[in-house]
């Protein structure tokens, strides 16, 4: 059940980007490794979300979204410190990004995700109804391979 003593922001200059750094390149799966200056520059080319302690001024979660503000979002670096896993951080910080996107007017939002499907699943995301349609490149994709040399 969640607190009452968190809160949801939208505000990029109350991302704590140290810690958020440490959070994704020290414990998630998809960004282990990445470098500080990598972060950064995502985080200034994104749409950011944090969760705070309202009485300590902690956060405790991050997302960030890249998007074209009108049609399309790609939801990622969704991230909830483990010491309050369970207290509906999670809930709190989807539900403000999803009315954040839904206020621009994007109708179409996608993510990957290993383990959370119960949680976004929740806010109306679903396996994609035509995978087969969608490509991608690079990255976590299971068939990546290196690309041929030139020569």
């Amino acid at each position: 059940m969640l607190k009452p003593d968190y809160s949801f922001s939208t505000d990029t200059s109350e991302v704590d980007r140290v810690l958020v750094h440490r959070w994704l390149s020290e414990q998630a799966y998809w960004a282990l490794g990445r470098t500080r200056e990598v972060q950064d520059a995502a985080i200034d080319a994104s749409r950011n979300y944090s969760v705070h302690d309202s009485g300590s001024g902690r956060q405790v979660a991050y997302a960030r979204v890249i998007t074209d503000a009108s049609t399309f979002a790609w939801l990622c670096d969704v991230f909830v410190s483990p010491q309050v896993r369970g207290d509906g951080i999670g809930k709190l910080l989807i539900e403000g990004v999803v009315a954040d996107l839904d206020a621009l007017g994007v109708r179409r939002t996608l993510l990957a995700t290993a383990d959370a499907h119960g949680l976004y699943a929740r806010y109306g995301f679903e396996p994609l109804a035509e995978p087969g349609r969608w490509m991608g490149r690079g990255g976590l994709l299971p068939s990546a391979s290196p690309a041929p040399q030139l020569r």
